[in-house]
C-alpha cells in the first residue's frame, strides 16, 4: 500500500521537515495534523498519505482507522537549473530543487495485507438462440460497369536528355 509523488517542485528539505512530524503515526491522525499545519510541504503530503490510505482501501480491503505510517521516505529529485541577471551583464545561478516522496502504509503489527484473490466465474451453458428468417427477400441491384477502351501506341519514345 504505496503511493508515489515524483518531481514534486519542493526542496527535500523543506518536505523532510514535515515528513518527520508525521512518521508513525495513525493514518487518521497524520491527516489531521496535516490539514491545519501552515507548510507548503503539509498540503503536499496530506494528499500523498490520502492516496496511499485510498489505495489500501481499494485494492487490499483495508480499514483507514486500522492504518498507520509504516514508511516516508523524501529523497531528492532533478534540479532545475535557472539564473538570475545581475549588474556588468553576470548571472548568478539559481536551483530550483524538486523531490520525490513515496508514503507506504500498513497496519500496527507491520504484517502486510495479501493480495485479495479474484474469483473465478464459472460459465453455465447458454440456450441456442433460434434465429427466425423473414419471409421478405433482399433485393440487390448489380451495378454494371464500364469498361474503358484501353489506347495502344505503336512506338515506343527513347528520348534521351
Amino acid at each position: 500500500m504505496k503511493a508515489h509523488l515524483r518531481k514534486i517542485r519542493i526542496s527535500p528539505k523543506k518536505a523532510n521537515l514535515v515528513a518527520g512530524i508525521v512518521r508513525g503515526k495513525k493514518v487518521n491522525d497524520a491527516l489531521a495534523i496535516l490539514k491545519f499545519m501552515p507548510k507548503k510541504g503539509a498540503d503536499i503530503l496530506y494528499k500523498v498519505i490520502h492516496s496511499a490510505a485510498l489505495n489500501a482501501k481499494n485494492n487490499f480491503k483495508q480499514s483507514i482507522d486500522d492504518l498507520f505510517i509504516t514508511q516516508i521516505l523524501v529523497t531528492k529529485g532533478p534540479t532545475y537549473k535557472r539564473s538570475i541577471p545581475i549588474s556588468r551583464g553576470r548571472v548568478h545561478p539559481i536551483g530550483k530543487r524538486t523531490s520525490h516522496i513515496t508514503v507506504e502504509v500498513g497496519l500496527a503489527d507491520g504484517s502486510k495485507p495479501k493480495v485479495p484473490v479474484k474469483e473465478e466465474k464459472v460459465e453455465t451453458p447458454k440456450k441456442k438462440e433460434v434465429k427466425k428468417e423473414t419471409s421478405k427477400k433482399s433485393v440487390t441491384k448489380k451495378k454494371t460497369e464500364k469498361k474503358l477502351p484501353v489506347k495502344k501506341t505503336g512506338k515506343k519514345s527513347n528520348k534521351k536528355g
